[in-house]
């Protein structure tokens, strides 16, 4: 009773607008006129029709353009109809024949029969427990999946399955009371669904998805009257609304709520949208006199239809009406379907006419009710706010308004309300916005010093402190805002004190460094940071700390690097990132740079470590402080864990004249003439002659670079230096002697005298050489007669085979055997197995190929070589040349030594030329040397190898008689040897005499060694055997008997 009482006199307090207006329109009217002598039982709406039943048995439906369409569902009456709201289905409840129980049947009405009717997809009886009553409400779950009918007796059957089909679906009486039931809704929650059982007397709550389960749950003991029960939209959370004349009762699945006191006896409960709309009975009253006429004349009883508002508590709409029978709502719209057969419309007015209206009542606290539940954006509410605040302000109702204003912080410019409120008299107000601006850290620079005036002004020492010194760190303002704001009103300890509270770092260190001047106390507290932030406030503040306290600040940089972790990440510090640092402290910097490179041995931290050194070397003045440093430097160049840049490094040790470094790193990477050429532009000449006897075992041609250079040389020791490189060049055979010759010839101060020693002991050499050639020749004419006479027994005398043993098994010959006139043997079955071929002598065949391939080699080469010396001629890119013949393989055996060709003119020890002919000479020294020595042998050095050797006798003996003796490989050699030309070797070439005492080192010379087979005018053709035109390998002799061959 209390409840009530109290939400009774809350509901006087409800304010009433006029949020509708009642609109009746002809022209739909006009088409319900199609059923005015109709008698409506039932109706509902949904999926956009309204759907209306009459007692014959009718169905008629409504569309939005309010055409009308009938058919038949009973044959005898219709008692109630429901449409669903998402589905086109129907469900209706009426008789076909009197004295059966009514049917239940469900309409499809996306599909037709072939009347033109909606196709009916299922018919069954409602009767409970086989119980005869008449039905009394009915509902169909949204899904399709359940369907709830009341009857009058109080039970309710459930119907579980797909409501369109009979197959499949169960029913089960789920409740029996002695009470009428009045109403059923669904509803649904992330628990499950609910059926709620409203009846006469009580109200109840029913699960209906626990399995084999019956949970019931008694919400009231007292119910309502059909039409009575309605339900909310699941934006207003799918409450549960009962009318008694008492009241409007609320509930939920499983409790009861609020009720609300709306006096009147209620005939139809209905939501629309957010609103519960009640059409209720007001009953006139007359005195206990009033006569019987008067009684009869007076006015009948009028119905009032009221529109409320739940969330914003108000009346939305009031107005009265005289034979309502239906209310409907669908298409966005409310409709009320009177007893006369019209139909009217109550449309929404729009939420700015709806504010509108309460702007002009001052209702603002409703408008902000109302724009919220209407989903305002913040826009719109915050001009609402600024309007309800100046209505307060403007009543004096500085407190209301100042709380209005709060609530438009971030849309409403602060401007306008602070000066509002800039009277002294106000200044609280004021404080109270600027600590709300605070709290939403929308305060600006201005606001932030204005608040603090304000507490200075109000000398609220409390509250300052409060704003400022919050030990939880929650603060309302911009922390940094307000630390610039104490710094300039010279609060510099309550700025510091603030920027340590809260960990603004950087100003914590600008207050420390540029207002206090408290060096010490700032890298303290750098020292306490982490990594990340040590590093960058040393990158800002760095510089000011090593002016004013170097040591500390170096020990701090060094102590970041001595505690990183071995394995770096992404995170890792760098050195080089701190060396600006030190730019102006050198000596910090080499303590730094040294205990960095440990760190990080990168090149650049080596570079500079190398520049501090030599700095500090060529400033110091002391001897031995130079030689340490010195030391240092030769350590650091040395140490093979350096990773610094070696050509960099040379350019800076040059730029510097460090001499020592130079030396060094020319060294080691073997540039041994620029350490040469370096002591020559220095005129150092008995470090030349170190330089060159040093590293002449690397590069030969150091000495004829020295050579050059001493020819220029004016020095009076110039002849003692001159005659040591003589005496190198001649041990070593770097130059022949004609090329020294012509060195000295071009010198200004040198004279052939100096070259005197040498060229003796040089003529003296190549005599030695003519005259073992010339023993050689005689050899080689000795062991050409006796080939000759070889050949001549084979073919004129008959060849005995004295062979016992067979050359391959070792055994005594057996016939059939095999002989060749190289005097082996062999058992025929032996030489099949083993020979290659038919007509070679398998132990004379590894020799023979070997010389084969030389002489079919040199045969390839002839026109080869001819081909690259025109090539070369007339290309004017001769490297490129060079380069394809050597890709061809044409310097892979053969050393071919191109004519003379006179030295250049230009040639200088200092020029560009003399680099590439010196290149040239040592390239051409070490071809001839390796080559020569190892791979090649012209056939003089050949034959002369194998003079100690027995002479193969000729071979094949077997071969045909037309093939005769140049069969054997020796034959075939010596046969190109005598068709050979005179002063020709087998390529074609120019023949050069090539000893192992003297190589050639450069290709534009002529050794001028004799060649032997040359043509000479005086020698005598009648002693060469070989010029006899008779050919003793050519044609047969007429006078041949070929019978004396025995393998012809």
């Amino acid at each position: 009773t209390s409840t009530v009482l109290s939400i009774s006199m809350t509901f006087l307090q409800w304010r009433k607008c006029n949020f509708f207006e009642i609109y009746k329109d002809d022209i739909k009217n006009e088409k319900l006129k199609a059923i005015k002598d109709v008698s409506i039982a039932s109706c509902s709406s949904g999926h956009g029709l309204l759907i209306l039943g009459d007692v014959s048995g009718l169905v008629h439906k409504i569309d939005r353009g309010f055409n009308i369409s009938s058919f038949r569902a009973y044959e005898l009456n219709l008692s109630f109809v429901y449409q669903l709201k998402q589905s086109n289905v129907l469900i209706t409840i009426g008789d076909d024949e009197s004295g059966i129980n009514p049917l239940i049947k469900v309409w499809n009405f996306d599909k037709y029969d072939k009347n033109g009717n909606p196709l009916c997809t299922r018919i069954c009886r409602a009767i409970p427990n086989n119980k005869p009553t008449l039905v009394s409400c009915v509902v169909c779950h949204e899904n399709l999946n359940y369907l709830a009918v009341g009857f009058q007796n109080g039970s309710v059957v459930l119907f579980k399955g797909d409501v369109m089909r009979e197959r499949g679906s169960k029913q089960r009486v789920i409740h029996d009371g002695g009470f009428q039931i009045s109403g059923l809704k669904f509803k649904n929650t992330p628990k499950g669904c609910y059926l709620f059982i409203v009846t006469n007397e009580d109200v109840w709550s029913y699960a209906i998805q626990v399995k084999d389960k019956d949970i019931k749950v008694k919400l009231d003991n007292q119910g309502c009257s059909s039409m009575c029960i309605t339900m909310s939209d699941p934006k207003s959370d799918e409450l549960l609304y009962i009318a008694k004349n008492d009241a409007v009762y609320c509930y939920t699945h499983d409790s009861r709520g609020p009720c609300f006191a709306f006096g009147g006896e209620k005939l139809i409960l209905h939501w629309y949208r957010s609103y519960l709309v009640v059409l209720s009975k007001e009953t006139r009253v007359l005195p206990s006199n009033t006569s019987s006429s008067i009684r009869e004349n007076s006015r009948p009883d009028e119905f009032v239809f009221t529109i409320y508002d739940i969330q914003n508590k108000l009346v939305a709409y009031v107005c009265k009406l005289t034979s309502p029978a239906f209310v409907l709502s669908e298409w966005g719209s409310l409709y009320m379907y009177s007893a006369d057969k019209t139909i009217v419309e109550f449309l929404e007015k729009d939420t700015q006419t709806k504010l509108q209206a309460l702007f002009k009542k001052n209702l603002y606290d409703v408008a902000i009710r109302l724009s919220k539940s209407q989903q305002f954006d913040d826009e719109g509410l915050v001009e609402i706010f600024r309007q309800y605040g100046d209505h307060l302000y403007s009543k004096g109702d500085y407190n209301g308004a100042i709380d209005q204003y709060i609530k438009t912080i971030g849309k409403l410019e602060a401007a306008y309300v602070v000066r509002k409120f800039l009277d002294s008299q106000r200044i609280h107000n004021l404080t109270a916005y600027l600590e709300a601006l605070h709290k939403e850290a929308l305060a600006t620079e201005d606001h932030t010093t204005l608040l603090l005036n304000c507490y200075t002004k109000l000398k609220d020492k409390n509250k300052l402190d409060h704003f400022i010194m919050k030990t939880d760190k929650s603060v309302d303002f911009d922390v940094e805002l307000a630390i610039r704001v104490c710094r300039q009103s010279g609060y510099s300890e309550l700025a510091l004190w603030l920027a340590k509270q809260h960990n603004i770092h950087h100003l914590y260190l600008h207050i420390q460094i540029e207002d206090l001047s408290n060096y010490s106390e700032a890298l303290d507290y750098i020292r306490a940071l982490g990594k990340s932030q040590i590093k960058s406030s040393l990158q800002k503040y760095g510089n000011v700390l090593m002016t004013h306290v170097p040591g500390e600040t170096t020990e701090l940089v060094k102590s970041l690097f001595e505690s990183e972790p071995k394995e770096k990440d992404d995170s890792a510090l760098t050195p080089c990132e701190y060396l600006h640092l030190f730019v102006e402290h050198k000596s910090h910097m080499k303590e730094f740079v040294q205990m960095a490179i440990k760190y990080e041995p990168s090149s650049s931290l080596y570079h500079t470590l190398f520049e501090l050194y030599v700095d500090e070397y060529t400033h110091a003045s002391d001897f031995q402080v130079k030689q340490i440093v010195q030391t240092n430097i030769m350590d650091l160049l040395r140490d093979q864990g350096a990773t610094y840049d070696t050509n960099q490094l040379l350019v800076f040790f040059k730029t510097t004249d460090f001499t020592p470094g130079i030396l060094y790193l020319y060294e080691r990477a073997h540039f041994y003439y620029q350490i040469l050429h370096y002591h020559m532009e220095k005129n150092d000449y008995n470090n030349v002659l170190m330089t060159c006897r040093k590293y002449s075992s690397l590069d030969a041609t150091l000495w004829v670079k020295a050579l050059w250079y001493f020819i220029s040389v004016t020095t009076p020791d110039v002849d003692r230096y001159i005659k040591d490189i003589l005496r190198e060049i001649e041990v070593q055979k770097l130059l022949p002697p004609i090329m020294v010759v012509e060195i000295l010839m071009k010198s200004p101060v040198a004279n052939l005298g100096l070259a005197r020693e040498y060229l003796m002991r040089t003529f003296e050499k190549e005599n030695s050489i003519i005259e073992d050639d010339l023993k050689i020749i005689s050899q080689y004419k000795k062991e050409t007669g006796d080939i000759a006479s070889i050949l001549n027994q084979i073919q004129m005398s008959v060849v005995v085979f004295q062979g016992s043993k067979c050359n391959i098994c070792n055994n005594l010959l057996s016939l059939p055997s095999v002989h060749f006139l190289c005097q082996h043997s062999f058992h025929q079955h032996c030489f099949v197995s083993y020979c290659e071929s038919d007509n070679e002598c398998p132990a004379c065949l590894p020799q023979n190929k070997k010389l084969l391939e030389i002489i079919r080699s040199q045969d390839r080469r002839r026109d080869f070589h001819e081909q690259f010396h025109m090539q070369l001629e007339k290309s004017n890119d001769a490297f490129s040349v060079v380069a394809d013949f050597f890709g061809r393989g044409a310097f892979n055996n053969v050393i071919v030594v191109n004519d003379h060709i006179a030295p250049r003119k230009d040639f200088n020890i200092t020029s560009d030329n003399s680099n590439s002919t010196l290149s040239e000479s040592r390239l051409r020294l070490t071809e001839v040397k390796n080559q020569f020595q190892t791979n090649i042998q012209t056939e003089g050095r050949l034959r002369l190898a194998t003079r100690n050797q027995a002479v193969p006798v000729p071979s094949e003996g077997r071969l045909p008689q037309n093939a005769g003796p140049n069969a054997g490989s020796t034959q075939s050699e010596t046969r190109l040897r005598l068709n050979e030309k005179p002063g020709q070797n087998m390529n074609g070439s120019p023949k050069i005499g090539i000893t192992s005492k003297t190589l050639p080192t450069e290709a534009s010379f002529s050794i001028g060694t004799p060649n032997p087979f040359e043509d000479d005018e005086d020698y005598d053709d009648t002693k060469n055997p070989f010029n006899s035109s008779d050919n003793p390998f050519g044609e047969e002799d007429d006078d041949y008997d070929s019978s004396l061959n025995p393998f012809s």
